[in-house]
């Protein structure tokens, strides 16, 4: 929506068409305004299929002009103890975050180039800093901001810019579905796992209840893409939120040992409170 209110025009990639068509009309100017300023296109970023059908999608509608910009946004989140995820979902995690961003990413980079245009990923502050029972999705960011890294160098000398942003709680329904997805971690569990980790995991469950209080608007988010894609002066990185940056700092102040004991600590006294 803040794309298309600074006047561009959006190919949208959705997983169901009914996304697609509450998107038109939430666009500004109604139903109307949404399907000429807005396109929405059936994409899983883990179906090749579907990256080359959007491709095309863009290609034609792009035409000579090529795209000005790309925003890696699709993502998902598992949790739960490392020593308990399988490989499956570990996979599935990094197909989603990381195989289908560089995906994506090639195959509109011809486009790209074309119009000299820009890369943007939407990363995490969980890409530099680390925290328990989110590793696969920590291991995924961290990739992402390494794939960043090497893609800005690589594509510099042809004037293409790559940023990543990392935010840290954003309000969306990803709150929603980690607490639909506590039951699954806790019943992946065997007794001794729960023994071990059972306390924490409650404290982990709470953290996700309050989270969505003390979180960034979407909005916020937007306003920093829009940023990254057409300032004149992009940044490499943009942090976004008071608890990414406070983070952020701590990680810059602390040895990493004290960086843990900041975080254990305050796992342990919260686990005193719920539990």
């Amino acid at each position: 929506m803040r794309l298309i209110r600074e006047g561009c025009t959006v190919f949208a990639g959705v997983r169901r068409a009914e996304d697609g068509e509450r998107l038109v009309v939430e666009t500004p100017g109604g139903d109307e305004g949404g399907r000429g300023r807005l396109q929405w296109i059936i994409l899983d970023v883990t179906n090749a299929a579907h990256i080359a059908a959007a491709a095309e999608t863009v290609q034609q509608g792009a035409g000579e002009a090529g795209l000005a910009g790309l925003v890696n946004n699709a993502g998902i989140a598992v949790g739960g103890p490392l020593e308990y995820v399988s490989s499956d979902l570990l996979r599935r995690q990094l197909e989603v975050n990381v195989i289908g961003l560089h995906a994506v990413t090639s195959a509109m980079l011809p486009l790209i180039r074309r119009a000299k245009g820009r890369v943007v990923h939407v990363g995490s502050i969980s890409g530099r800093i680390a925290s328990p029972f989110i590793g696969p999705y920590t291991a995924s960011k961290h990739a992402v901001e390494g794939l960043t890294d090497c893609l800005r160098l690589e594509l510099a000398p042809d004037g293409i810019h790559v940023a990543v942003v990392e935010p840290g709680q954003v309000r969306t329904p990803i709150w929603d579905k980690g607490l639909a997805g506590f039951a699954g971690i806790s019943g992946r569990l065997p007794p001794e796992g729960m023994a071990r980790y059972g306390g924490r995991l409650r404290v982990f469950r709470w953290l996700l209840e309050r989270a969505p209080r003390h979180a960034v608007s979407p909005e916020r988010v937007a306003e920093v893409v829009t940023h990254a894609l057409f300032s004149s002066e992009p940044r490499t990185r943009y942090v976004v939120g008071g608890d990414a940056r406070l983070r952020l700092w701590l990680s810059r102040l602390l040895p990493d040992r004290a960086m843990d004991a900041v975080v254990l600590g305050t796992l342990g006294r919260i686990e005193r409170r719920v539990t």
